[in-house]
């Protein structure tokens, strides 16, 4: 007779994600309401030094502002960012 056969139990590889040892951030600009554009946008030019063109590309296509960067700094980008009406995920 053809059992049924048991299916190995392959070992779970699982990411642990230890926050403690998270020493760097990515800040990411998930939406920008069209009434705080401006507003965001000059966080933005004074948050990263780019030019108002710069600036408005990132406020236009929200993404990652911030790559590796220490958690005081991303912390202090996203109050700044949220104060001026931008939604943004620090990761």
């Amino acid at each position: 007779g053809g059992g049924m056969m048991m299916m190995a139990a392959a070992p779970v590889v699982e990411e642990v994600e230890e926050k403690a040892e998270q020493t760097e951030f990515d800040l990411v600009l998930k939406e920008v309401p069209k009434d705080k554009k401006i507003a965001v946008i000059k966080v933005i030019r004074t948050m990263l030094e780019l030019g108002l063109k710069e600036a408005k590309e990132k406020a236009d296509e929200p993404g990652k502002l911030m790559d590796k960067q220490p958690k005081a700094k991303v912390e202090e980008a996203a109050k700044l960012l949220k104060e001026a009406g931008a939604t943004v995920e620090i990761v």
